[in-house]
């Protein structure tokens, strides 16, 4: 156990039994406990495998690599359309992590297995995207947005083309494009 975590388990007062019980769980796995992004992860030679993390209806389990797991129990959820990677095992009640620990220890040890193994997972490139014809517009009309969208990092372009992509109105896409422009003409991210 890792004191610098040990706030997050007694904040997490809605699911406080629940992730306590998980904690029990992962650490049974051997392996290392830290605190990334505000949660509690859990590596093996600095490579993270799970985390544990609380939201408003449930607490789950987030397998960095889930995306690679066999899932024979038909249980990783990937959150959106849009995680490649990354899939979690929900909880609503102890009830349902009592009763699944073996099945969920299994799961942390494929995914150090998958981890030893060196696996990754194939990662769709930006250009794959659709690009929304609003902006697809813009960067077509606009050299210099063209070539300053380009030059951003591949996470930071596929960042804008899902904000972009959201909503269902063509008017709400383009006053996001619109709005975003000074931002992408000045080489920044979407949350710089």
């Amino acid at each position: 156990m890792n004191p610098k975590v040990d706030f997050y388990f007694n904040k997490a007062a809605k699911w406080q039994q629940e992730v306590e019980k998980l904690r029990m769980i992962v650490l049974d796995c051997s392996l290392n406990e830290d605190l990334k992004w505000g949660c509690p992860c859990y590596t093996i030679k600095e490579s993270n495998i799970v985390l544990i993390h609380v939201f408003k209806e449930y607490c789950a389990l987030l397998f960095f690599k889930g995306a690679l797991l066999k899932d024979t129990k038909g249980i990783l959820i990937q959150q959106t359309k849009n995680v490649q990677a990354a899939r979690q095992i929900r909880f609503t009640n102890i009830r349902e992590i009592v009763k699944l620990e073996p099945v969920i220890k299994a799961y942390i040890y494929e995914a150090i297995e998958v981890e030893k193994a060196g696996l990754k997972v194939t990662l769709k490139k930006t250009e794959e995207y659709i690009i929304p014809e609003e902006f697809k517009k813009k960067l077509d009309k606009n050299a210099a947005l063209k070539k300053a969208f380009e030059a951003l990092t591949p996470g930071r372009q596929r960042a804008y083309i899902f904000h972009f992509s959201q909503p269902k109105q063509s008017k709400t896409r383009e006053a996001r494009v619109e709005k975003h422009i000074p931002q992408i003409l000045n080489g920044k991210g979407l949350t710089d």
